[in-house]
């Protein structure tokens, strides 16, 4: 076991094995970037909304504006912004554009954070617990727990 500090800024590791077994699982910087950019996406309430409708159905721009009560010209925009990082994609039917979520694998990565803030908010003494009886989110938190 090694030194945490040395007082002069230089740091050894406390388990220099478990550092080095971490070390080899590292993922390449590019790929905490892209995932950095992922979870950034999610940190505007709008595009949690709209990434929340399209775990639902497939909507068009018009459908979705209606749905957050916000203006079209505002939708096309987020959805810019979620399709460059390929967090969902379209398809045109006609002169209307439909969206969805990209994969499965977004729909999981949303399910789960979503079951996270409700575990957190239905915490003892809390009081703060969503009422919406969502069978597949209660799903999404029972794997989040395993």
């Amino acid at each position: 076991m090694g030194r945490e500090s040395d007082g002069g800024g230089t740091v050894s590791p406390v388990d220099a094995e478990r550092v080095a077994a971490v070390r080899c699982q590292m993922v390449p910087h590019s790929v905490f970037v892209a995932l950095a950019e992922t979870f950034q996406a999610m940190g505007d309430p709008t595009r949690v909304k709209l990434l929340f409708a399209l775990s639902r159905a497939e909507l068009c721009v018009c459908d979705l504006a209606t749905l957050l009560g916000v203006s079209v010209s505002a939708v096309s925009h987020q959805l810019r912004v979620l399709r460059s990082l390929r967090l969902v994609r379209s398809r045109r039917e006609g002169r209307r554009v439909y969206y969805t979520l990209d994969d499965d694998h977004i729909r999981t990565l949303f399910l789960q954070g979503l079951a996270h803030v409700e575990h957190r908010r239905a915490l003892p003494g809390n009081g703060k617990g969503w009422k919406g009886g969502n069978e597949e989110l209660a799903a999404a938190g029972a794997a989040a727990r395993r």
